[in-house]
């Protein structure tokens, strides 16, 4: 079988953030200032838990990136941090137009002097899923720029990260997120994919209805506030949690089954209000579709309960007008979100279950890769019936692309081997995979119980 490429949009971005060029050689920077063509590039310290990740996961992105705490120095990241090639001793400062002024802490295999004169430079940009925004809109960059050598009259360093581009609609084509906001916690003054998720998720509930930017301002607090107040969830309002996150994946918004009841309606509709105040638990008599004293007493309990009839001689009382109504439906709504809510949960509790059995596929992979991501790559294929489980061996090669490209084919995800991602595991393939997987452990656990694993 013809070996797989990776698709030219990952090699393209991987390029921007680390691309590898030939060393050629090491030279000495002069003693005093002087002025140098660069390759700009940019490096961001990766997190647990982001939207996105250039290779899949926090452990790849790392390899990528490095560590994202100290720099070859020993120096803590900082905004004006950046990686030059061996021949500029750390503590050398270059100024950069339109970026700023930065000093030399860091190395790189892949940051060195190239053929044609030009220089690698690789500026650290931030953390998690911001920092590889700005990386991702940087890009790479060729600029002139003054080097201040050691001993030298140097400037002060100054980047501000806030200035610097930001594209967090590029985030999405490395989103590894297989159930949306589940897990995720963004909290006020984030910016990146998961607050834009947030903010679309309550713009579909009904609590946001400003622009979506990715920014998690005071308005998305806001938003988020009034959520959380109607579904009375007791969570805290500058982050999402993992519970209010899961209320707001649960969240649906349809009519309810409540209509407007009198003595005199029809028995179709008294049927289905008491149905519906029988799961609200006020109702405990038959669903005979007749309006009873019983049904009366029940609608004027849920009225007494949102103080809107004070007795039975209450003006509406005992029926459902259009007040009792978007009561009943609010707190219908609530506890039909509720019980979705617990499911959620449980999903998010096998997701975190199975991190930690390091059975989470968190690296896009290909022909020639190899290792544990390989492994559980197979595995996970081997129990959806794709891959042969004597034939696990670590090493993705024909047979591991072959069963790849029949689970795309089949999850609609590629159309034929003729397709660019066609057996390559990137973004869409890893999310699919990896939310089966998660959702075959979670059947199990609800029909079996945890004892089940």
């Amino acid at each position: 079988m013809k070996t797989k490429k990776i698709p030219r949009h990952i090699l393209a971005i991987i390029a921007f953030i680390a691309a590898a060029v030939p060393l050629e050689g090491r030279s000495t920077i002069p003693s005093e200032p002087f002025d140098q063509d660069f390759v700009i590039t940019a490096y961001y310290s990766a997190l647990p838990d982001q939207c996105c990740y250039v290779k899949g996961g926090v452990r790849r992105d790392r390899v990528l990136n490095g560590e994202g705490v100290r720099a070859a120095d020993g120096t803590s990241v900082y905004a004006g941090m950046a990686a030059a090639p061996s021949s500029y001793p750390f503590g050398t400062v270059i100024h950069l137009p339109g970026i700023g002024t930065v000093k030399v802490h860091d190395r790189g295999g892949a940051i060195n002097e190239q053929k044609d004169g030009t220089h690698r430079l690789d500026i650290w940009v931030g953390h998690g899923e911001e920092g590889l925004a700005r990386a991702l809109a940087l890009g790479e960059v060729r600029m002139r720029g003054r080097v201040f050598p050691i001993g030298s009259s140097q400037p002060n360093v100054s980047v501000v990260l806030e200035n610097l581009p930001l594209d967090i609609e590029k985030l999405k084509i490395y989103s590894t997120l297989d159930f949306d906001l589940l897990g995720m916690n963004p909290k006020v003054g984030d910016r990146g994919y998961t607050v834009m998720l947030l903010q679309e998720f309550l713009r579909k509930a009904g609590y946001f209805s400003h622009p979506v930017t990715g920014y998690f301002s005071t308005v998305t607090r806001s938003a988020l506030a009034g959520f959380v107040r109607d579904f009375h969830i007791k969570e805290p309002l500058d982050h999402l949690t993992e519970r209010t996150a899961a209320y707001l994946l649960a969240r649906r918004i349809n009519d309810g089954p409540i209509p407007f009841v009198s003595a005199e309606s029809a028995p179709s509709k008294i049927q289905l209000a008491q149905r519906t105040l029988r799961f609200l638990g006020y109702y405990k008599g038959r669903t005979d579709g007749l309006y009873s004293d019983m049904l009366g007493t029940a609608i004027l309990n849920a009225q007494q309960k949102y103080r809107l009839a004070g007795g039975p001689d209450s003006p509406g009382a005992g029926q459902i007008g259009p007040l009792t109504r978007k009561e009943l439906l609010a707190e219908w709504d609530r506890v039909k979100t509720r019980e979705r809510a617990e499911k959620f949960l449980l999903v998010n509790d096998v997701r975190k279950y199975l991190t930690k059995k390091g059975e989470r596929l968190e690296s896009f992979l290909g022909m020639g890769d190899t290792g544990d991501h390989v492994r559980l790559l197979q595995m996970i294929l081997a129990r959806q019936g794709y891959f042969p489980e004597k034939e696990i061996n670590s090493v993705f090669g024909p047979l591991t692309n072959t069963s790849v490209l029949q689970y795309q084919m089949d999850k609609k995800l590629v159309k034929d081997a003729s397709d660019p991602a066609a057996g390559y595991v990137g973004p869409a393939t890893l999310r699919s995979l990896q939310r089966d997987y998660t959702l075959a452990v979670y059947r199990r656990v609800r029909g079996e119980g945890w004892q089940a694993l």
